[in-house]
């Protein structure tokens, strides 16, 4: 009887576990199983894995192989297993030591040759190998640069399976075809505004330099004219609110929309690993490396409910929500998508978390993102003015607005009503404000909620508990929203928000607590399109 261990890391969602990987080599008949609740692809393994060991010159035991991967509860999926299954059986058969590996992760993708191919979802695997204890990692070549994004781990890019056996101190027969250093990324980094780490291993691994909010195309100050609806961004930027915009067709609203990431804090170090934890698992990482800007996702009006809140068949893959965790979520011509699409919506807005049920088992996925939503008035666009150009029913405007139902509205901030621009005339430099310009005046808005805040962990007034805020507002203040309330004009959900959002506009001016001014523009800002 021979078995052999290795390592490996699972996914289900964002949650990693340590997979234990066993070959037991026995006599019997020829016969290669994996057993552990794997999927098709883990399963098809058997054909990778066997061309592989064979490639290398390990001659293939004409006996029974089982593979067993535990916990056998946890579903495996997908294709990351097959250096870890390989190394196991290669230890089993004695081709290699057999205690080479059993401390050592291994994570990638088999090809028939023996070559190791890029895998998803390698970023989250280290950060969760890294608070096991778990320091020596493989990782294929084209994953190294992903993966020694996180400090004090020894990293090794792996480009073929013989270089791996030779490694662990076995002899194998193996040609390496020429493969890139890394995915094509650009300059050095580790995280925006951070120096790389000396105890990383890979010496020449290169993520894409998106930092200190560095935009050269997308400015504020791009934008003619619409300075009310500036400040309505910058309030939704200061306090993190949800804002929806409606106004006439090319009046600015998808531009305005799209500037917000320019004016929001840059990340944090925590933050912009779990947005590139994402992006791993998304298999999109290398499109934007580490960085410290906001996601900005804008999915079309005809997407799907499975593609905005995540799905897929055994283990669900995140959606656009989850997409734009940390940062923006814009939804253009938002009364054209479906009412079920838009219902999605409410339990993340919420509670900042997306759960997926399938057959195989529940996945979670962060979505604490800010909602940006722009509508125009009625379905044709121009019910605005004295509305002689619009050739829209009374019943066709109300079913098109009825696709925003009361609940989603409920659970927006700041309504915001952007005027036609009657002229195109450049103002002076001096005149029109800048992203830095507003993003200055945020960031120091969002560092009076911290330091109110800091013995709370809330980063800003968005995040804030309704009975902290409640407690410290004063009585003729509470008194506006308790009048607004039971005249029926807000929800006790609304009630709360108007709150928030009255300290935000109290952070803006300078005050240590909502006035009387600011509770009032606060329930304008909200109401406005009631």
């Amino acid at each position: 009887m021979r078995i052999g261990t290795s390592l490996s890391i699972g996914l289900v969602g964002l949650k990693a576990c340590p997979i234990a990987i066993q070959s037991f080599i026995s006599p019997g008949l020829p016969y290669f199983s994996i057993i552990g609740l794997p999927d098709t692809s883990v399963s098809e393994a058997r054909e990778r894995v066997k061309s592989a060991c064979s490639s290398v010159g390990f001659s293939w035991p004409e006996t029974r192989i089982t593979v067993n991967l535990s916990p056998a509860s946890i579903p495996k999926k997908g294709s990351s297993y097959d250096l870890a299954i390989a190394l196991s059986i290669l230890s089993a058969g004695s081709f290699i030591p057999p205690e080479a590996v059993e401390d050592e992760l291994a994570i990638g993708e088999l090809n028939l040759d023996g070559s190791v191919l890029h895998v998803n979802g390698v970023l989250p695997m280290i950060l969760h190998a890294k608070a096991r204890g778990i320091r020596k990692v493989f990782v294929p070549y084209t994953n190294e640069a992903e993966a020694s994004i996180v400090p004090n781990m020894e990293i090794t890019g792996v480009r073929h399976l013989g270089e791996l056996v030779e490694m662990r101190g076995g002899k194998a027969i193996y040609r390496v075809q020429n493969q890139p250093r890394t995915t094509p990324f650009g300059s050095e980094r580790v995280l925006a505004g951070e120096s790389r780490d000396s105890s990383n291993t890979s010496d020449s691994a290169t993520l894409p330099d998106h930092s200190s909010h560095d935009y050269t195309k997308l400015d504020m100050s791009q934008v003619l004219g619409q300075e009310q609806a500036k400040w309505a961004l910058t309030v939704a930027a200061a306090g993190g609110h949800h804002m929806i915009m409606t106004g006439p067709p090319g009046s600015g609203k998808s531009m305005l929309a799209s500037r917000l990431p320019t004016i929001l804090p840059p990340l944090s170090e925590d933050e912009q690993l779990e947005v590139a934890s994402i992006r791993s698992l998304c298999g999109n990482l290398h499109q934007f490396g580490i960085t410290d800007i906001p996601p900005f996702v804008a999915p079309h009006h005809t997407a799907s409910t499975a593609s905005l809140v995540g799905g897929g068949s055994g283990i669900a893959l995140p959606g656009a929500i989850t997409r734009a965790h940390r940062g923006v979520l814009f939804m253009d011509e938002a009364p054209e998508f479906s009412p079920r699409t838009l219902q999605t919506l409410r339990e993340p807005l919420e509670t900042g978390l997306i759960a997926l049920s399938r057959a195989k088992g529940t996945a979670f996925f962060p979505a604490r993102f800010q909602l940006i939503m722009a509508a125009n008035p009625c379905p044709c666009g121009f019910d605005f003015g004295n509305g002689e150009r619009c050739t829209c029913s009374v019943k066709e405007r109300t079913r098109y607005w009825n696709r925003l139902s009361g609940p989603i509205l409920d659970r927006i901030d700041i309504q915001s009503q952007i005027c036609e621009v009657s002229e195109m005339i450049e103002l002076p430099s001096s005149t029109v404000s800048s992203s830095e310009t507003i993003r200055n005046v945020v960031l120091t808005a969002r560092n009076c909620a911290k330091e109110r805040f800091h013995s709370f962990g809330w980063n800003c007034n968005a995040d804030a508990s309704g009975e902290w805020l409640r407690k410290h507002t004063s009585k003729r203040a509470l008194s506006v929203v308790n009048t607004v309330l039971g005249k029926g004009g807000l929800s006790m959900r609304g009630a709360d928000r108007s709150i928030r959002l009255c300290w935000t506009l109290a952070d803006l001016n300078g005050h240590t607590s909502p006035n009387m001014s600011d509770i009032e523009s606060s329930i304008q800002l909200r109401t406005r399109l009631s």
